[in-house]
């Protein structure tokens, strides 16, 4: 009854490690990664999401704005089967993206002047972004499912 339990919520179940480059930039428009997937007990996994996320953030301590947009999605739906004993299984993928830009940016794109103009709004503003890279899996039989998230630099 306690390994049945145990099974459902994941506990020494299938464990999800992202595997990433070290470097990221916006500008690339794509992420290559590996998702490793390890287990003490065999399992089958039946899909892996993967999501890039930006997290916008503008404005002061209290006054503060946050918003989240994905920027790219990628579901793999084969279905992997994870052996017992912690043996790693890697997933490569490819996770194209395209990056939203907001109405500053695109004022400033107009020309060089406005570029600077554009810069010195978002720096009085505050204005930053956080990257960051979720991935979940999704286990047969499991119903809480393993998932892993890294913040990209």
């Amino acid at each position: 009854m306690l390994g049945k339990m145990k099974q459902w919520l994941g506990i020494e179940g299938v464990k999800l490690e992202l595997i990433l480059p070290p470097a990221f930039s916006p500008a690339q428009g794509s992420i290559s990664g590996t998702v490793r997937l390890t287990s003490k007990h065999a399992q089958r996994v039946s899909a892996i999401k993967v999501v890039l996320v930006e997290k916008y953030a503008r404005g002061k301590q209290d006054e503060q704005l946050v918003d989240e947009y994905e920027l790219g999605r990628l579901l793999l739906t084969d279905l992997i089967e994870v052996p017992g004993e912690g043996v790693p299984i890697d997933v490569p993928f490819y996770l194209k993206f395209s990056v939203a830009s907001s109405a500053v940016d695109d004022f400033g794109a107009r020309n060089p002047l406005y570029g600077g103009l554009a810069w010195a709004a978002k720096k009085l503003r505050r204005v930053h972004s956080e990257y960051r890279l979720e991935a979940e899996a999704q286990v047969q039989g499991v119903g809480l499912n393993p998932f892993d998230k890294q913040v990209l630099s």
